[in-house]
């Protein structure tokens, strides 16, 4: 029996845990919020701060813990690789997850080593952005360096709005830092999904499609995913060239991780976000539906100096969708309805995590969410056609 040590206590890492136990491991969570959910199904808690990197290592050290990981928990991935390096344990160098976990020095390695790249600039107030507002063509988009789950995230069509969202992104910045970069208009969907490296080889790379609901409280915020992606088959290539080089250039070994890509208008494929962890939204339990890969099993073998099991790229069993399921409007919750013939035909899980009367929050980050559904389709078409009309389908019931 190995000790594994998760950081944070939400509900994604309930499958992690699952995993590991069935594993024969001892799963140990740390957060300075003891009523998380996660924390019910693991070992052992102990209420410790993830973003302080001294206090996690104090309490690794005197655990004497086998393995770390912070998946699809943003704030804690700096920790988990600082823990790692220091105590001579399995994960990517610190140096290179310092870049990737802040999106200005990521920006500025991309551009050095001649990426695809939105023209950006990190910033640690608005006196010291609009000195240099000259170099950006509107609209923009203002976000912290640091932070995950579209938290902070605006775009900004004039400078008269510049202000208050830099405001919204200090306010969600752990460092009290920020980025402006070029909008990039995509060219039909972005990607937001998990891909896996084994010895600086990108093994597993795959595309979704992500969407997005215009009405919510932050439009920005991911809706739903579909998979396999809609991205050009070119296009395909050149990202999965591009993320193969990025892997090697960093050094990042054995790793998970979650990595959003996008196509402009402009027909240029850029990388947007590459994060050594399990994604949010469920995106590796998606997967292993729609690929038969387990990259949660892999995860923790990672973590815990193992062996991984061999990876190839991804070949998918149908086409597969999953919804997040919100409310554009605050209040109670009085139901879920789904049409029946959703419910016969393509509805694999239902995974609701509110019950009635309880409070529903707007739609603005992915910690607002209530739920998930996970459907299968025999043909693009039907999935394409469901996508399209998922308010007409599925509705949350809100007082």
């Amino acid at each position: 029996m190995k000790k594994l040590l998760l950081l944070g206590g939400l509900r994604y890492l309930m499958p992690v845990i699952k995993t590991a136990q069935e594993l024969g491991h001892y799963v140990i969570t740390c957060d300075y919020l003891p009523d998380n959910i996660a924390h019910k199904y693991s070992n052992e808690y102990h209420n410790v701060n993830i973003t302080d990197k001294e206090a996690v290592l104090k309490l690794a050290k005197r655990l004497k813990i086998d393995g770390i990981m912070s998946f699809a928990v943003d704030p804690g991935v700096l920790t988990a690789s600082y823990v790692a390096e220091k105590l001579g344990l399995s994960g990517c160098p610190y140096s290179s997850v310092e870049i990737l976990q802040n999106k200005a020095l990521f920006r500025k390695f991309l551009a050095e080593h001649k990426f695809n790249v939105p023209k950006a600039k990190g910033f640690k107030s608005i006196a010291e952005s609009l000195k240099e507002l000259y170099i950006f063509q509107f609209p923009i988009i203002v976000k912290p360096v640091d932070s995950a789950g579209s938290k902070g995230v605006t775009k900004v069509a004039d400078k008269t709005d510049l202000p208050r969202a830099i405001e919204e992104a200090l306010a969600n910045s752990l460092s009290k830092q920020f980025i402006i970069e070029e909008f990039i208009t995509q060219l039909g969907f972005s990607s937001d999904t998990d891909c896996f490296s084994i010895s600086n080889d990108l093994k597993y790379i795959s595309f979704s499609n992500q969407y997005f609901d215009k009405k919510a409280a932050n439009p920005y915020t991911p809706a739903a995913y579909s998979w396999p992606a809609s991205i050009e088959n070119k296009h395909q290539k050149q990202l999965e060239a591009e993320l193969k080089r990025l892997v090697k250039l960093l050094n990042l070994g054995t790793s998970i991780y979650n990595i959003e890509v996008r196509v402009g208008t402009d027909n240029i494929p850029y990388i947007m976000e590459v994060s050594p962890r399990g994604g949010g939204n469920r995106l590796s339990e998606i997967l292993k539906y729609a690929t038969n890969t387990d990259l949660i099993r892999n995860s923790i073998k990672t973590a815990l100096g193992e062996k991984v099991e061999n990876l190839s790229m991804p070949v998918y069993n149908g086409f597969w969708a999953e919804i997040i399921l919100h409310s554009n409007k605050k209040g109670k919750f009085k139901g879920l309805v789904i049409s029946e013939t959703i419910k016969k035909d393509h509805l694999v899980e239902v995974d609701l995590w509110v019950k009635i009367g309880e409070q529903v929050k707007l739609f603005n980050a992915a910690n607002d969410a209530i739920g998930t559904l996970v459907l299968r389709f025999e043909t693009q078409e039907q999935l394409d056609r469901m996508m399209l009309s998922i308010d007409e389908w599925v509705k949350v019931l809100v007082d």
